[in-house]
């Protein structure tokens, strides 16, 4: 049962048919030394009966409201979204059910908002966290960070690949009201299209230094355990085309075509140029391989000799 009082942060954790996952997210809440938050737990397409029994038995069942979406009516976006509204908290973020925080994730990032009002969001840095199947759980067995020396969330990297993770972005709800929510049309890269859209807005800030926010990566999983980087490989390139696709038809629409048309020329023009350096390089190699064999053709000749003798004896 929720509080009376509005609580500063909403905790959004999107679960689907993962029991296993969504205890050891709630878990994790339940270890921040931040205490001022609510969760709403967004079961989408699950068993709401066994999703309700691991809210109970959690350590924040006190502070947790369970939203059900059935099946084949909801999705990654659907779900964000609707956990965003039912929270009504100033600040957000989505802590899906396999992923992790620091104990002071939530009271580092929430007391940077608190001084820089005028910031819509901040990052952490972040840790990938690989896991295997042993034993019937998920256990650890490596880890490595995520964009190793960053020290601030740039529009420019941003535009080249997603340099944020959902887990390690608390933001304020009130940047929906002015950039948009999450794009229903989209089945992946959600989060990034969203951070370039608050880039637009303003800077997201971010807190260098030990990492605060831990993502974990299945590589070998496959099915409901799998992530979604791994499961919704094709997804994630038609929907990051779908995303580039659209802005550049908003910057044709208002500067014209020209330098777009020029810069595909240029770049398909650089493009040839690459891949007949890479063929001619190949050939090069081939050729001085090919001289090598033929100089020590005698030597290998007499070893094939030898071998011959050495199988009569």
């Amino acid at each position: 049962m929720l509080g009376p009082m509005p609580s500063r942060v909403g905790i959004v954790v999107r679960t689907r048919r993962r029991p296993d996952f969504l205890r050891r997210a709630l878990a994790d809440i339940s270890a921040q030394t931040f205490r001022d938050y609510r969760v709403v737990v967004v079961n989408d397409g699950g068993v709401p009966d066994e999703v309700e029994a691991i809210v109970a038995a959690s350590d924040v069942r006190d502070a947790v409201q369970v939203r059900h979406i059935a099946e084949g009516e909801g999705g990654r976006c659907i779900a964000a979204n609707a956990g965003v509204r039912d929270a009504g908290t100033d600040l957000v973020v989505l802590h899906d059910d396999d992923d992790r925080w620091h104990p002071e994730f939530l009271s580092r990032t929430s007391a940077w908002l608190e001084g820089h009002p005028g910031a819509p969001a901040v990052a952490v840095p972040t840790e990938i966290v690989y896991e295997e199947r042993r034993g019937g759980t998920w256990t650890e067995v490596g880890r490595a960070p995520f964009w190793a020396g960053m020290q601030r969330i740039s529009l420019g990297e941003m535009m080249s690949v997603n340099r944020a993770v959902p887990i390690s972005v608390l933001y304020r709800r009130s940047i929906h009201d002015e950039v948009g929510w999450y794009d229903e049309s989209l089945d992946a890269v959600e989060d990034w299209d969203l951070y370039l859209r608050i880039l637009r807005a303003g800077e997201i800030g971010f807190l260098p230094g030990e990492a605060l926010a831990f993502w974990t990566q299945r590589p070998d999983a496959t099915g409901l355990d799998a992530n979604s980087m791994f499961a919704l490989t094709e997804e994630h390139a038609v929907d990051d085309a779908r995303v580039r696709d659209r802005a550049l038809a908003e910057w044709v629409g208002r500067e014209g075509e020209g330098l777009p048309l020029y810069m595909a020329a240029l770049h398909e023009k650089l493009t040839s140029h690459i891949d007949a350096r890479l063929e001619e390089t190949a050939a090069r190699l081939r050729d001085d391989l090919r001289s090598e064999l033929d100089a020590h053709q005698p030597f290998w000749s007499r070893l094939r000799r030898l071998r011959r003798g050495l199988r009569r004896r």
